[in-house]
């Protein structure tokens, strides 16, 4: 049985609840840009790669302890400077910068709104 070729992530989204917040972690760290659209608390995400991603108001609050959401890893070239950014724009770091053989230097991180992600800096 032959498999399906790859397929890449087309779209994600992240909730919050305080939407201005969360995007203006997202544009000073990452330099994403973002455009209301639809309903009111809908934005699209630019994040200037071609990948389709929307900020959203959290319908339901986050209750529990744990991870909830779906967990990406954003590429940049210098995770010591990135970690920087997430820190001085409300961010926490969950992990600091590790160095994983073959594939670069990841860490992990909280954004302002509890939302869990990675970077990495990929050799």
């Amino acid at each position: 049985m032959r498999h399906a070729p790859p397929f890449n992530i087309s779209h994600f989204s992240i909730n919050a609840d305080d939407v201005v917040r969360a995007m203006d972690f997202y544009r000073n760290v990452f330099g994403w840009k973002f455009e209301a659209w639809g309903p009111p608390g809908f934005f699209l995400i630019d994040t200037g790669d071609g990948i389709h991603g929307a900020m959203q108001q959290r319908q339901e609050p986050i209750t529990g302890t744990g991870i909830r959401g779906y967990e990406c890893t954003i590429s940049v070239e210098d995770v010591d400077k990135t970690v920087e950014l997430i820190e001085a724009n409300g961010g926490t770091i969950k992990f600091a910068k590790t160095a994983i053989p073959t594939v670069g230097l990841i860490a992990s991180f909280f954004d302002p709104e509890g939302n869990y992600a990675c970077i990495a800096q990929y050799e």
